[in-house]
């Protein structure tokens, strides 16, 4: 069985010199949910960018068992649905329906198909109505429901997410987990939300200055104060 999630002494320098990742390996099997926690500018987010293919480092990625390569491009970014922070980011078309439908149609599916995939979509992020909707009319909780919906239209196998919960109130908050914790998929959620990641990931990844510092059980990191705290974690 390959891993869903396959990465080997990865390392990665921005242009300016900065490293942002030394020698990173992680390995994520099919159907985990895993957090990925760590201080500001510890290298999450630039651990995600390569798992499709939009940063290259020195080290392998391969995804559900392919290399990310020059050829696999387009195969890796239908596999893996990366969610970013700021839906806004994600959001560019007229209605959620247009923006939803922007992947399968770019994939060139029959217009019955893109119909299904937009409607299966929706549904699972319970917006089942909002077809017709104006994006930037949205709350910040539906935005980001929207958001991934854009990248379930696609039938990704993994769900890559970054900062899910940051900026939703309360109860958005609280849906958006029940929604996480439904999904079926394989899933690398990057947060700050330590109390989510208590109650939704079984094992959490901490990385810090580039490096993997812990990967094991929610349980016993919860458990390790010190460590918590030598991260800069809020503690729960």
């Amino acid at each position: 069985m390959h891993h869903t999630i396959d990465v080997r002494d990865l390392t990665f320098t921005y242009p300016d010199g900065r490293v942002a990742l030394r020698g990173v390996s992680l390995f994520v099997a099919p159907g985990e949910k895993v957090a990925l926690v760590g201080p500001n500018g510890a290298g999450k987010s630039t651990l995600m960018l390569h798992l499709n293919g939009i940063l290259k480092g020195q080290g392998e990625v391969r995804v559900c068992g392919t290399r990310i390569e020059e050829g696999s491009i387009g195969e890796i970014r239908a596999a893996v649905g990366l969610v970013f922070q700021d839906p806004d980011d994600q959001l560019f078309s007229a209605t959620v329906f247009d923006d939803v439908a922007f992947g399968p149609l770019y994939m060139g599916l029959p217009e019955e198909d893109i119909r299904s995939r937009v409607q299966h979509a929706l549904e699972a992020v319970e917006l089942n109505d909002y077809g017709d909707r104006v994006c930037h009319h949205l709350s910040g909780g539906e935005k980001k429901r929207v958001a991934i919906a854009t990248v379930l239209s696609m039938d990704p196998e993994i769900l890559v997410l970054d900062e899910p919960t940051a900026g939703l109130d309360p109860r958005a908050r609280r849906s958006l987990i029940h929604l996480l914790h439904d999904l079926p998929q394989t899933m690398l959620v990057s947060t700050h939300d330590i109390p989510m990641v208590a109650e939704l990931f079984e094992r959490t990844v901490v990385i810090d200055e580039g490096e993997i510092v812990f990967d094991g059980s929610t349980q016993s990191l919860m458990a390790d104060r010190n460590l918590l705290a030598q991260h800069g974690m809020e503690i729960p």
